[in-house]
């Protein structure tokens, strides 16, 4: 199958939200230009890391001054549900951001999980580095999406994206597991129920 990649200059729609119930549910990053509907699979755990990534690197731009980030801004959340149908395209597995000094835009990347791992530098068999993002003239390699994002659209992103994440399940205030509807075994109260 040929590699699919969905390049986006810009954006009408750049949102996390998921399906299901808590505890159970899915979780998806749709991208909407013009006709144009991405959606990929993600797990928690990288929405998560994606939203720490990109409040760094706000920090690091704010610090540098090399754009005005305005503290406060009037705008208004996306807080409706992903747009059907709520398909996904691919499952990310390597995710890049990447600040576009020149255009004042963060471009975010998710790339298709693949079974072929580029490793990075060394001709060392035994090292394991981190995956990499697989170049665009490799017409083998796995989907990618990329989106390019103004600082207004990135700030929407990480206030949805953290609501999302924490629509989720409450921790137990005891040991942090998060509690199912019918409660949990907490390790640190000798397995009774909470």
């Amino acid at each position: 199958m040929a590699r699919i990649i969905n390049s986006f200059e810009s954006v009408d729609r750049f949102v996390t939200g998921t399906v299901g119930q808590p505890g159970e549910r899915a979780f998806y990053i749709q991208a909407r230009f013009s006709g144009s509907l991405v959606t990929v699979a993600i797990e928690k755990t990288q929405a998560q890391a994606l939203v720490e990534r990109l409040q760094i690197l706000l920090k690091e731009i704010r610090k540098k001054k090399e754009i005005e980030i305005p503290q406060k801004e009037i705008s208004v959340r996306d807080d409706q549900p992903l747009e059907p149908p709520i398909a996904e395209d691919f499952r990310a597995g390597v995710m890049a951001i990447t600040w576009l000094n020149a255009e004042a835009k963060i471009m975010i990347e998710a790339q298709a999980i693949s079974e072929e791992i580029i490793l990075d530098g060394t001709d060392s068999e035994t090292d394991e580095s981190d995956p990499k993002l697989i170049p665009d003239d490799d017409l083998a390699g796995p989907d990618l999406l990329r989106v390019k994002l103004s600082i207004t659209q990135v700030k929407e992103f990480i206030a949805r994206t953290t609501a999302v994440i924490d629509a989720g399940r409450a921790p137990c205030t005891f040991c942090g597991i998060p509690i199912d509807p019918n409660g949990h075994l907490c390790p640190r109260a000798n397995g009774y129920r909470r």
